[in-house]
């Protein structure tokens, strides 16, 4: 995840939007969340780099889970360190189709027992991105455009919109990723393709961490067509994608492998959460490197010791002979969308391919790409920052800022309802422009019928059962008439965000109903009022605790460097030097130990000033280490 802004009052004539960093400097925040025990969290790199000494606290690929069932997270059970159930608590072992069927949505598990939803995993990533970007900017940051994967479904949108809403931003638009990449390579002007056309038709490849997505879209440059200053269209034609395919997946084929040979010298190990965690990072490393070099080295550490556990050196043609079968789901999915947009683009071919997520550096993908459409794919942009580069196009069109491009994106699954003997009658097809409206006609199946059920369906099969429940609700207080004789008009209503309102009317009556679509398996709105009142109860407090697992956290890596350096500069320190740092040490220690035990028994005022006691007594020692290493 990346947070990035549109100077205020620029336009695209004299201003790029720019990634806003960290305190470090750094442009990405990991989407990785530690819920540290009694409460408080801990976000980005350093919930990343501290994920094997927690696995079962820290949360990762929690996009996955984002408006799902847990009996729909059975797949990606073996290979997450954490527990995930469904909303009851129960775990989610048992089986259930992607239709209407029944089960509580997911739920992380925590150790101590608390039940997280992936709703809220997103809304810690999404206020860090959100306290990143007020305190670059200099001001409150309290709306936001937020980017989803094409083939996201309306339950995971609602989700997304639910984050937003619990990180404390109005989610004013929400975008599909492929779409957004598109806004940040400004192809409508022609950037980097050659002369300008009245239209182009360009595919967004997007492989990224979690997801799929390729997106076929037609792009207007509004001067081309003898309309100079108008703005350039940017419209989605057809969308395909893969919600459970990604570079998490290609790490896992990795993982596995290499749990193989921890499984060679120590059976057993592999199901330990803590050497799954280690296994994922040397998997991820592994990968990286193979992009750069023929040959790459994957070593297994313990978690608890550090001993190394297995050594493995793969091969690039070993490790693309591991992957093909995934690659080539991306080109299936590419088909299907070229497919979909066979009546839009006629006989007009693909002027460009653009990549997009941190997956489409490995080699073996660029050469399918490429060898499937025939052409050289464009990588102009970095592929992790891409897409909130676009994002902040949007932002700026939204606020009014820039009018450089109007966006038309599409919806990636047919909305419907679910009629007699249950079947799902379609009502606004798949790839249709958004924001989108359509009604059609039902009526009743018994006599003197006086209130009817909706449900609300998305998906592409014929029954319901094979399709996804959005959710019910009823039209009630209709008078009794024969069968057929009712005339109920349903109205859906899809905005520019992709969320879906449905209303129904008994035209002879002048009974009304409506919904604002929320999954049957998503957070409900006493949810979430209910975390955003205990997330304001509880302010003052998890303030006080989020500071002192810093102060834990900094403590730590600052007693493991002393200690060190102490043991072996001792007798180089004078004898009141070497008393005072000791007493130093004992006293941050003894305290450091006491907050990761309960956080609640220590004063914070009093932990921070014995760790500046520390730095300053621990001074003499940095020079003497500093000096010894020039001499080295």
């Amino acid at each position: 995840m990346a947070v990035a802004n549109w100077p205020p009052g620029a336009t695209a004539d004299v201003a790029a939007p720019r990634i806003l960093p960290d305190e470090q400097g750094r442009a990405l925040c990991p989407s990785v969340v530690r819920f540290v025990s009694g409460g408080g969290t801990v976000v980005g790199y350093e919930a990343k780099d501290g994920a094997a000494a927690f696995p079962r606290e820290t949360v990762s690929s929690a996009k996955r889970l984002m408006g799902r069932r847990g009996a729909e997270a059975v797949g990606d059970k073996g290979f997450l360190p954490y527990e995930v159930v469904d909303a009851s608590g129960e775990d989610s072992g048992g089986g259930a189709g992607s239709g209407g069927s029944a089960g509580g949505s997911a739920r992380i598990k925590l150790p101590d027992g608390r039940l997280i939803s992936p709703q809220e995993v997103a809304a810690h990533v999404l206020a860090r991105l959100k306290a990143q970007a007020t305190r670059v900017l200099g001001v409150p940051v309290t709306r936001a455009v937020v980017t989803v994967p094409a083939y996201f479904d309306d339950a995971q949108r609602q989700a997304t919109r639910d984050a937003g809403r619990l990180a404390g931003l109005d989610v004013v638009r929400i975008v599909a990723e492929p779409t957004a990449a598109a806004l940040a390579y400004g192809l409508g002007l022609g950037a980097g393709l050659g002369a300008k056309e009245a239209a182009r038709h360009v595919v967004v490849y997007d492989f990224g961490g979690g997801t799929f997505d390729v997106s076929i879209l037609r792009l207007t440059d509004g001067a081309s067509v003898g309309k100079p200053g108008d703005a350039d269209f940017f419209e989605v034609l057809a969308t395909a994608g893969d919600t459970h395919l990604g570079g998490d997946d290609v790490d896992r084929v990795m993982a596995e492998a290499l749990a193989e040979s921890v499984r060679m010298a120590d059976p057993g190990r592999e199901h330990d959460p803590g050497l799954r965690r280690v296994l994922a990072e040397a998997a991820e490393g592994t990968k990286i490197r193979l992009s750069e070099h023929e040959s790459a080295e994957a070593v297994v550490n313990d978690p608890a010791s550090g001993a190394v556990l297995a050594r493995r050196v793969f091969s690039r043609g070993e490790f693309e002979g591991m992957i093909a079968l995934l690659v080539a789901r991306t080109i299936e999915c590419c088909k299907r969308a070229l497919r979909d947009a066979k009546r839009a683009l006629g006989t007009e071919k693909i002027a460009a391919v653009v990549l997009v997520g941190g997956s489409t550096r490995i080699p073996l993908v660029r050469r399918a790409v490429k060898e499937f459409f025939g052409l050289e794919p464009y990588t102009a942009l970095d592929p992790d920052k891409v897409i909130a580069l676009g994002a902040a196009v949007q932002g700026s069109i939204v606020a009014g800022t820039s009018s450089a491009a109007l966006l038309l994106d599409v919806i990636p699954l047919s909305l419907g309802i679910e009629t007699a003997g249950g079947a799902f009658a379609k009502v606004i097809m798949r790839n249709a422009t958004i924001p989108a409206a359509a009604s059609e006609m039902f009526s009743t199946q018994v006599d003197n019928q006086t209130a009817i059920k909706l449900h609300v369906l998305q998906g592409e099969r014929e029954m319901a059962a094979d399709c996804r429940s959005l959710g019910l609700f009823h039209l009630r207080g209709l008078p009794a008439m024969p069968a057929g004789i009712p005339q109920v008009e349903v109205t859906f209503n899809v905005d520019a965000s992709g969320i879906l309102a449905v209303s129904a009317m008994e035209r002879r009556s002048g009974k009304r109903a409506a919904i604002q679509v929320v999954a049957t398996h998503g957070l409900s709105p006493a949810e979430i009022e209910r975390i955003e009142r205990e997330s304001f109860a509880n302010a003052r407090e998890d303030m006080q605790q989020h500071r002192l697992v810093d102060l834990v956290a900094n403590s730590t890596l600052d007693l493991n460097w002393i200690e060190r350096q102490f043991e072996k500069f001792a007798g180089r320190l004078e004898t009141t030097e070497r008393a005072d740092l000791a007493e130093a040490i004992g006293t941050l220690k003894s305290m450091t130990a006491q907050a990761a035990k309960d956080w609640r028994s220590v004063n914070g005022d009093a932990f921070h000033a014995a760790k500046e006691r520390l730095d300053r007594a621990s001074m003499r020692l940095h020079e003497i280490s500093i000096a010894d290493s020039l001499r080295a």
